[in-house]
């Protein structure tokens, strides 16, 4: 588990496929790694990957297909920079929100502008995750922890204050930039437990019809 508060930039200084996946060397410039040991997770731009091999400068990683597939991964280019941060301890402050490391989808830059210090982004998530992003609730965005300010359909609007610019890639994003999305994980537990029972059949999920009969829409 992680809370989405970044501790540093690193870059994906290797890349080489393997029959399928990937195997990553991350160089974590910065980040602390003497308490690091085999096995642990680091987040890497949102991604929880395992550490299987320890470097002074930095750790290599297995990325399995399913990975690939999910999030933007398969589409970084040698020495892309990302986001890290070391998964949290029982001492750990929770200043972000509780993170998995496990991306719900990929999403897109699509508008960037200047707002006083701060810059303000609009993305755009995939149809099948907008249910999950509220006016200021959390979202993950490359592996940090946000605070969304505006919701309009499957889009949503950031306001990113200078220090996070600084320690994070965000700085580095322009309108077509493709992004890990991981939504909040409360969310996904709600929407579960409401299922009740049905959640055990097959294909079962939240509909109009469910709502309204369970009296959370009003004919």
């Amino acid at each position: 588990m992680f809370t989405g508060i970044i501790e540093a930039k690193g870059r994906a200084a290797r890349l080489k496929p393997t029959g399928g996946d990937l195997r990553l060397y991350i160089e974590t410039g910065d980040l602390d790694l003497s308490d690091v040991q085999l096995g642990d997770s680091i987040a890497t731009n949102g991604v929880c990957l395992t550490v299987v091999e320890l470097t002074g400068q930095g750790y290599w990683a297995d990325v399995s297909g399913e990975t690939l597939e999910h999030t933007t991964v398969g589409q970084w280019q040698t020495g892309q920079a990302v986001n890290l941060e070391k998964a949290l301890t029982p001492q750990t402050r929770l200043g972000g929100h509780i993170v998995s490391g496990h991306v719900d989808g990929v999403g897109e830059v699509v508008e960037r502008h200047g707002d006083a210090r701060s810059e303000r982004f609009r993305l755009r998530a995939p149809d099948e995750l907008a249910k999950y992003i509220a006016h200021k609730g959390s979202i993950t965005v490359d592996g940090t922890s946000l605070t969304v300010n505006q919701v309009d359909g499957a889009e949503f609007e950031l306001n990113i204050v200078p220090h996070t610019l600084k320690w994070t890639i965000m700085d580095g994003y322009q309108p077509g930039t493709r992004v890990n999305l991981e939504v909040d994980l409360l969310a996904r537990y709600l929407e579960r437990l409401l299922l009740g029972e049905r959640a055990a059949q097959p294909n079962s999920g939240i509909t109009a019809d469910f709502l309204a009969e369970h009296g959370f829409i009003k004919g």
